[in-house]
């Protein structure tokens, strides 16, 4: 709990009001003695410093209590604060000052209220995407495991189809978990980076490979934008960058034209740094959807079809991977014209000294 920051007491109220009482009385004393001719500037004096000084402690005193009082009561009533985060000497009688510390206090809450709300809606969609995703594959293991109950696992070769067919839905279960303990490590900061110096074109390379024949099922080419015979040196964790890659190619087949294109280019950004551009020529994205594009299970095709597979994790992983490195993701798309999502690396230090 934040401690309760002391407003700078103001004694302009009190002053100038306790001005106004002395001046008043003291006039309309002079006036009576002056008429009744015992006037005397000795006690008109000694009376209005009088007059002021108690009036000064009076007014300053009550209107310290007063202002505390009822701004406590009104904390109390609404129950915006705990009693204990109120100050518990007095508060400002300086009113532009007490005015613009309630305006902030309100202005403060109403963006803790707001920020609630994003939450909670965030909250809710979490839960339920989360509960779509799983209930696919869980009621596709249940129907076969159900069908081969019923009889089916008399037959040889249904239940061989049966048992491969829920084994591929419990991989598609553990592939999702998976991806949900990598995110949450990323989000609240619990995983390790492990950096390294290491040649990016090579490890695109294996990507490559990696994904070659899920590339060749839609004749798709997994292609450099040029030769890279020097290696390129980065700094950083190599398994995860590699996941990187790999969820954007991944993306850029799923979502790619049949006899399409996914280009990587790898570019000199400044001294330091170096940009990765994945590129392809598939259908694009809508504008509306790019702002939303990293969120966790989030999908373009709002359909609920989900005509293509996957964990609806992966560019959610893909940004946090790249920010917990302190790095940079961009993307840039054009309907039926392509896709560009490009992040920053830091260069490995020999080669930026290789450099000068």
């Amino acid at each position: 709990m934040a401690a309760p920051v002391r407003s700078k007491k103001s004694y302009r109220f009190a002053f100038r009001s306790s001005v106004y009482i002395a001046l008043i009385s003291t006039m309309v004393m002079a006036f009576l003695l002056w008429s009744f001719n015992e006037l005397n500037w000795v006690v008109v004096i000694v009376t209005a410093l009088t007059l002021f000084v108690t009036s000064f402690v009076t007014l300053q005193i009550r209107i310290d209590k007063f202002i505390y009082k009822k701004i406590k009561k009104i904390y109390d009533d609404v129950e915006l604060l705990e009693s204990s985060t109120l100050p518990s000497y007095p508060v400002t009688t300086d009113m532009r000052t007490l005015t613009a510390e309630i305006e902030k206090f309100a202005k403060d809450k109403k963006i803790e209220i707001d920020t609630l709300k994003i939450r909670e809606e965030y909250r809710k969609d979490f839960l339920g995407n989360v509960s779509h995703e799983l209930k696919t594959p869980l009621f596709t293991v249940q129907g076969y495991l159900e069908t081969l109950l019923d009889g089916a696992i008399d037959d040889k070769n249904v239940r061989k189809k049966y048992i491969y067919r829920a084994n591929k839905a419990v991989d598609r279960l553990i592939y999702i978990v998976k991806d949900l303990d990598l995110i949450t490590k990323l989000e609240v900061g619990d995983l390790r980076l492990e950096k390294q110096s290491f040649n990016i074109i090579e490890l695109i390379q294996s990507v490559f490979d990696l994904l070659e024949m899920k590339a060749d099922k839609k004749n798709i080419t997994l292609t450099f934008d040029i030769p890279y015979p020097e290696p390129i040196m980065v700094y950083a964790d190599k398994e995860k960058i590699q996941q990187v890659l790999t969820n954007l190619l991944v993306n850029s087949i799923k979502y790619g034209n049949e006899k399409g294109t996914t280009e990587i280019s790898v570019e000199n950004l400044v001294k330091n740094k170096v940009i990765v551009r994945v590129t392809d020529n598939g259908e694009g994205i809508p504008a509306v959807h790019i702002p939303r594009l990293f969120e966790r299970f989030y999908r373009v095709d709002q359909s609920g079809s989900r005509r293509e597979g996957g964990s609806g994790l992966g560019l959610a992983i893909v940004k946090h991977v790249i920010e917990a490195h302190g790095e940079k993701i961009f993307v840039e798309s054009a309907v039926e014209v392509g896709s560009e999502f490009s992040f920053t690396l830091e260069k490995s230090s020999s080669q930026i000294e290789d450099k000068q």
